[in-house]
């Protein structure tokens, strides 16, 4: 699946992420799953955010409030490894949803997207998607 995103966003989380110590989070908005037009920075609330994220749920609920007003839909979400690599975790496989929402990963300056789908018995894999950056 190839998925646009401004260059823009795509350096602004980028910059995020290479400006905190603790992994950054946020959401992923656009109309459809292959585009990401705006994002949201979320606050960390994990009670361990060096080593995991959790979106702040506030925030989660206000921009799908927004989308019913006829905003972007969430479409998926962006997170940092500070200390790894930029593929999903064994923290990250546990915590997602087969849903077909969309997760990119930023550590270091490499950024990466994958989907989240059904594996075998039920469990999460991760299918590697293509960034389209204009």
């Amino acid at each position: 699946m190839r998925v646009m995103i401004a260059s823009l966003l795509l350096d602004r989380i980028v910059a995020l992420a290479a400006a905190a110590e603790d992994e950054v989070c946020g959401l992923l908005l656009g109309a459809a799953a292959g585009q990401i037009m705006a994002i949201a920075p979320a606050a960390n609330v994990a009670a361990d955010p060096a080593r995991h994220f959790e979106l702040d749920p506030a925030a989660l609920i206000a921009a799908h409030r927004a989308a019913r007003s006829g905003g972007p839909n969430v479409i998926g979400h962006y997170h940092s490894h500070p200390s790894g690599v930029a593929i999903p975790s064994a923290t990250d496989a546990a915590c997602a949803r087969p849903d077909g929402s969309l997760w990119l990963i930023v550590a270091g300056n490499e950024a990466r997207l994958w989907i989240a789908q059904a594996g075998e018995a039920g469990q999460v894999t991760f299918k590697e998607g293509m960034l389209d950056i204009r």
